[in-house]
C-alpha cells in the first residue's frame, strides 16, 4: 500500500523562508504562542510553518508581518532580496 510522505517536498527557493520568518518573529520578541494569539491561529500553525512542515501562502504571509509589527511589502521586498542573493535562480527563462 502506498503512503503519501510526510516529508515537506518544497523547492529550494523556498528553503529560506520558514528561518526567515522564525527570524521576523523572533526580532519582534515573540513567542510562537504570542504570534499564534495575535494572528488568532494556533500555535502548532506557526511551528509548522517555522519548520517548514506547512508551506505559507501571501495571505498567511501578511498575517505574520502583520502580527511581527512589519510591513508586509518591505518584508517581501527584503525575502527576494535575500532569495537573488542566495544563489536561487528562477525557472521563469527571460
Amino acid at each position: 500500500m502506498d503512503h503519501m510522505s510526510t516529508k515537506p517536498n518544497h523547492s529550494p527557493a523556498y528553503a529560506g523562508v520558514p528561518p526567515f520568518l522564525r527570524g521576523m518573529r523572533e526580532a519582534a520578541k515573540l513567542t510562537q504562542r504570542q504570534l499564534a494569539a495575535t494572528t488568532r491561529r494556533p500555535q502548532w500553525w506557526v511551528a509548522r510553518i517555522e519548520t517548514g512542515s506547512r508551506r505559507v501562502d501571501i495571505a498567511e504571509f501578511i498575517e505574520w508581518c502583520t502580527g511581527c509589527g512589519k510591513d508586509p511589502a518591505e518584508t517581501l521586498t527584503e525575502l527576494a532580496g535575500r532569495a537573488g542573493k542566495s544563489g536561487v535562480k528562477s525557472k521563469r527563462s527571460t
